[in-house]
């Protein structure tokens, strides 16, 4: 069954989790032409393994900590920063606390097949 996404003009609550991060799971938000926004849920210590995405994408580090690794390097976010990457970049996240990632995917592609 297919995951219900927002639709344009729909407000979306991404405000902290804080005491309920550890029990909220991964969630597509939206899904549109050259758009689709995902919230990412880690616990302490989870990895998302390395992969790559067609398109241009933006990671924000909404809560916690995770660091954004890839063949050449990490680079440590936390709440309030974030990183583009361009597309293909091959890339994985670690949590380095409980922590939660709004991950927007910025391309015809996104509205395609799962990219994720």
């Amino acid at each position: 069954m297919a995951l219900p996404h927002a639709h344009p003009m729909e407000v979306i609550d991404l405000a902290p989790l804080g005491a309920r991060l550890a029990d909220t799971p991964s969630t597509s938000l939206i899904r549109a032409e050259g758009l689709q926004l995902l919230h990412i849920v880690l616990r302490d210590g989870q990895d998302q393994p390395l992969h790559s995405v067609a398109c241009a994408s933006v990671l924000h580090c909404l809560e916690g900590r995770v660091e954004v690794f890839w063949p050449g390097g990490v680079l440590p976010l936390q709440a309030g920063r974030l990183v583009v990457l361009p597309g293909g970049q091959v890339h994985g996240l670690r949590a380095r606390s409980d922590a939660a990632v709004l991950v927007t995917l910025l391309a015809e592609h996104a509205a395609g097949g799962d990219q994720r």
